[in-house]
């Protein structure tokens, strides 16, 4: 039995944004490790399918809850039914997110305002529906942020900001939640195949549009996901994920200098600036 089999077996999960991308393979790897899974997101039908798939393998068959974290009153909705179905709730992933980018002149107060409902405060209404459950359990929070949370790139600032403020969430509740028992691990992925480059600053998705990163320095997500999961189960402060991630935490921490020079060049070529995702 693996870490991760043994440390998620007949625990029972929350996954936001479990509808595509890292949440979805997150929820097939805990559905095969028979956990008792919470599958929350906008899109109700594609957590069917995957629900319906998890079942097909002969596991539990995960809770479906339509949910959107930039609106209230969805998150205690969400939480009640997972202890109401599970009679608990030990570990919650907080992964729903998107990125609204471009540059500072094409941007508006309702682009930021629009990137931080659902980056920032949508986790915000995760933990604080959750967390009166995970600390009767002494359970875990997993919040998902990013590398753009260690550094910046021209164009992105939004999307950087979002989980600059993830970041500092994390490091401050970690010690104030461990008094209770709770285990919080900030998860800091680089580029992982995902649905995340194909939705629009206002937050919709268009399925047929171009990956916008090389596919040479974007990881699988299924070992991204492995990776999240056992940094998970070992109670682990932060996870970088991803090899390319870990060098641009590096670079910010030590040689910062580097970073800064080739912010300015993406700058004055603009090449950071990619076009909103359009359907094909």
């Amino acid at each position: 039995m693996t870490t991760i089999e043994a440390f998620f077996r007949d625990k029972a999960v929350l996954i936001t944004g479990a509808s595509s991308g890292i949440g979805e393979e997150l929820a097939w790897q805990l559905g095969q490790a028979d956990a008792k899974l919470t599958l929350a997101a906008r899109r109700k039908e594609l957590l069917e399918a995957l629900a319906q798939r998890i079942d097909g393998a002969g596991k539990n068959r995960p809770l479906v809850v339509e949910c959107d974290v930039a609106q209230n009153g969805y998150l205690e909705n969400v939480v009640a039914d997972t202890v109401r179905q599970w009679g608990k709730l030990d570990v919650v992933i907080a992964n729903a997110g998107f990125g609204v980018i471009g540059p500072l002149k094409k941007l508006s107060l309702d682009d930021y305002h629009r990137q931080f409902e659902t980056n920032v405060f949508g986790v915000l209404r995760t933990i604080y529906a959750a967390l009166p459950e995970i600390e009767k359990t002494k359970g875990n929070l997993a919040i998902v942020g990013s590398v753009s949370g260690w550094t910046s790139v021209p164009g992105s600032s939004p999307y950087a900001m979002s989980k600059f403020a993830l970041r500092a969430l994390a490091n401050s509740i970690t010690p104030e939640l461990r008094l209770s028992g709770v285990k919080v691990t900030l998860i800091s992925p680089g580029f992982v195949a995902s649905n995340i480059r194909r939705v629009d600053n206002q937050g919709n998705f268009h399925p047929k549009a171009a990956e916008s990163v090389p596919a040479w320095i974007v990881v699988n997500t299924d070992k991204a996901a492995r990776e999240i999961l056992r940094a998970i189960a070992h109670g682990k402060r932060e996870a970088v994920i991803t090899g390319h991630g870990k060098v641009l935490v590096a670079l910010e921490r030590f040689t910062p200098w580097v970073l800064r020079a080739a912010g300015r060049k993406i700058a004055a070529g603009r090449g950071s600036y990619r076009a909103e995702p359009k359907s094909a």
